[in-house]
This record gives C-alpha cells, sequence and structure tokens, in this order.
C-alpha cells in the first residue's frame, strides 16, 4: 500500500492552522488568524483579531464608519501583533520564523514582525494592496529583506470547517 497522496503540505496546514484562529475572532466585518512557526516547521504561536485583554467586548466598537473614535481601528489588536505577543519562548526562537496570515500585513503590523525576527509572511489575501499603509509594508520588507509570497488554498483539499 502507498502513502496517501492528498495530505496537506507545511504551507496549507499552517494557513489552515491561521484560518482556524481566525473563527475566534469577533469582530463582524473581518476576521484575521496567524500562525508563527519555526524554520523546522514546528508552531511557535498562534493569534487572531480582536479586543485588547480587559476590553469588553460588548463595549467595544466593531464599526467600520464614523468618528474614528467610534470604530474599531484605534482600539483592535492585530493577529500578527497578538501572534508575536502571545510567544513564550526566547526571542531567538522567532529569528528566521515565517508567519501564515490570512490577510497581508498592513505598516504596523510589518514592523512588529521586522523587529520580532521573522523572516518570512505568508498570506492568503492581499485585498488592500493599493493602500498608503499595504505599500509600506512591502517597501519595509523589501529594505529589511523579509520575504513574502502569497498561498492559494485548494479548497477541496483543505479543512472546511463549519459551525451550526
Amino acid at each position: 500500500m502507498e502513502k496517501r497522496k492528498d495530505y496537506l503540505t507545511w504551507d496549507e496546514y499552517f494557513m489552515s492552522i491561521a484560518k482556524l484562529s481566525a473563527m475566534r475572532s469577533k469582530d463582524p466585518s473581518t476576521q484575521v488568524g496567524a500562525c508563527i512557526v519555526s524554520d523546522d516547521n514546528r508552531i511557535l504561536s498562534i493569534g487572531y483579531n480582536g479586543a485588547p485583554n480587559g476590553f469588553s467586548d460588548e463595549k467595544f466598537p466593531w464599526g467600520r464608519e464614523g468618528a474614528n473614535l467610534d470604530t474599531k481601528y484605534p482600539y483592535v489588536c492585530h493577529a500578527e501583533l497578538n501572534a508575536v505577543l502571545n510567544f513564550r519562548g526566547n526571542k531567538k526562537d522567532l529569528e528566521n520564523a515565517k508567519i501564515y496570515v490570512d490577510l497581508f500585513p498592513c505598516n504596523e503590523c510589518a514592523k512588529i514582525i521586522i523587529q520580532s525576527g521573522i523572516k518570512e509572511v505568508i498570506y492568503s489575501s492581499d485585498k488592500y494592496a493599493d493602500l498608503d499603509d499595504w505599500i509600506a509594508s512591502k517597501k519595509l520588507f523589501d529594505e529589511c529583506k523579509v520575504k513574502y509570497s502569497q498561498i492559494h488554498l485548494n479548497t477541496e483539499k483543505n479543512i472546511q470547517i463549519k459551525l451550526k
């Protein structure tokens, strides 16, 4: 008997974990997950976008429109930030790690990724590619030699999770 041929690649596996983590987000419009992986394919940390610890999800302004202080933008913690902050190991372990994330990182998350020592970003969507903050992210990554690449998951092969 031969081994299975339709098993997940490492990239598919870790991106699926990032997408599963995103399902913890309470954001009604954008759910993003992140999974940080060592250079020997060990999961170091995960995170998803949401309210900071101690900020009630019930009182959190989840809107995207209106006065800045009445929207989620000045308050929400992005998935990449949470994944880096959730990491409990030695900072040296993040050096040369990869981060898998649903959405290409904004410029603020790009700076966090660079400062943490992560050297590769694998992302699923780049829907904000034409906006200044995401253009800045690519400039930051290019200058700091952080590789980035987009992955397109085969939905027939990957886990389909349906919550009831």
